[in-house]
């Protein structure tokens, strides 16, 4: 495999930015493109980054050799400023060495491909990633540490234990041996699907194909919903002007609150206009009203026609109105309107947080102790579906090939949840979802 290179954290300017490298060979440049070479693995360097122009930046390095690594394979970290131009220069830097750009999940995959991962755990650790609550975080951890594969293990050991008594009653038929019985085949194997089942019970569905639930902000222009959107947010995410029609497009960013995550858009002001863009703007919010999970209309006055109207749109999806800017003297009923806030202060804000975190409330956790994705599910069901078909076969004493090879069965859905053998168009489906850099 080829040396490759990514930034794994975000591409905007921040006080640190990370690049990790990993591939066979990837160490010998640490002489050229340090001015002084870090001697010792896993010990953390301050040195220069040197391209071909010169000194990039001063940086913090650590390198890792071969089964070391989290790749399984040689790789070295690059702690820098985090500039946007020192960002560039060094995937620059990187690529002119001839190192090639990391797509999703290379680095995990790796690490499955040398065997430092079971799949399962590869997956996990997507899943403890995009976990926003701390109980989904402590289930993604249990199956990252390796307890998730471990029993499925154990369970192909047991599906293997009932196989060498029924392959050996086909295989040694007439020996004085009876196989089926006096090795307990029936007993265990109803033992066995109890045992599964109950395993597969103890397991949390994963929603790796649940959407993010999104909240749309639409309204009339200059009504405070830019500054509503940064107020949730906490930062300037959306320009914000006294000038109406300045949001031409939809803008997307994703709020933690209360324990629930989930996406706000802010949209172009409605309004009819002559200016295509702002025209294309105010077509693109009201088609947007259709895919949101909730639509908040936000005004500074009342404007029951607009109200009505998008309400309609909303048809029966949660639909809040919002009177902004009450530290002016705003012109309307606040009781006419669901919250009344001020974007600018403050004012009203924890209470409108409140009520949208509370209409995304999740299902608990609960005693489940692993993630079980809906891959994981079909593979379990296909299991133990081998296995009670096995178990019928062999009480009626008879189909007992028919019955080894719904155990060999089992046991290739057990094989294909942990990744013993695996194809690469399933590779590339599970860790196209992963991060850059991950």
């Amino acid at each position: 495999m080829s040396v490759v290179f990514a930034l794994a954290t975000p591409a905007s300017r921040s006080a640190l930015c990370v690049f990790r490298v990993t591939g066979a060979g990837c160490l010998d440049c640490l002489p050229d493109i340090f001015n002084l070479a870090p001697e010792k693995p896993r010990t953390f360097y301050n040195r220069l980054l040197v391209g071909s122009d010169g000194v990039i930046d001063s940086v913090g390095v650590v390198f890792f050799e071969g089964s070391n690594s989290y790749t399984g394979e040689d790789s070295f970290e690059v702690f820098a400023h985090g500039g946007l131009a020192i960002m560039n220069s060094i995937v620059g830097l990187f690529e002119e060495i001839g190192f090639d750009e990391a797509g999703p999940g290379e680095f995990t995959k790796r690490s499955f491909l040398n065997d430092k991962l079971s799949l399962s755990q590869a997956e996990s650790v997507s899943d403890a990633i995009n976990a926003t609550r701390k109980d989904v975080l402590k289930v993604a951890l249990n199956s990252l540490a390796g307890g998730f594969a471990a029993e499925v293990f154990g369970f192909a050991d047991r599906v293997d234990e009932v196989r060498k008594f029924v392959e050996g009653s086909i295989d040694f038929s007439d020996e004085d041996y009876d196989f089926i019985n006096d090795g307990g085949v029936v007993e265990s194997l109803e033992v066995l699907c109890a045992d599964f089942g109950g395993f597969v019970s103890s397991c949390y569905v994963s929603a790796e194909n649940e959407s993010k639930k999104s909240v749309l902000f639409v309204g009339p222009p200059n009504s405070g919903k830019s500054s509503l959107f940064n107020r949730l947010l906490g930062f300037d995410r959306a320009l914000v002007s006294d000038s109406a029609g300045t949001t031409r497009d939809l803008i997307e960013s994703e709020v933690f609150y209360n324990n629930s995550s989930f996406g706000i858009i802010d949209s172009a002001g409605i309004r009819k206009t002559e200016d295509k863009i702002e025209k294309d703007g105010v077509e693109l919010a009201l088609g947007k009203i259709k895919k949101a999970d909730v639509v908040v209309a936000v005004f500074d006055s009342e404007d029951v026609a607009m109200k009505n109207e998008l309400a309609a749109l909303a048809l029966d999806k949660p639909f809040l109105t919002v009177l902004n800017k009450i530290d002016l003297d705003v012109a309307g009923d606040e009781g006419a309107f669901d919250f009344a806030l001020s974007a600018k202060t403050g004012a009203g804000i924890s209470d409108f947080k409140n009520c949208i975190s509370n209409l995304f409330k999740h299902t608990k956790v609960g005693d489940q102790k692993y993630f079980a994705r809906s891959r994981h599910v079909r593979l379990f069901d296909s299991c133990l579906a081998s296995l009670q078909d096995s178990m019928i076969k062999i009480k009626a004493g008879e189909d007992l090939d028919l019955a080894a090879e719904d155990l060999r069965l089992a046991r290739v859905s057990l094989d294909d949840v942990v990744g013993v053998k695996t194809s690469d168009s399933l590779l590339g489906d599970i860790f196209n979802d992963f991060c850059i850099g991950k």
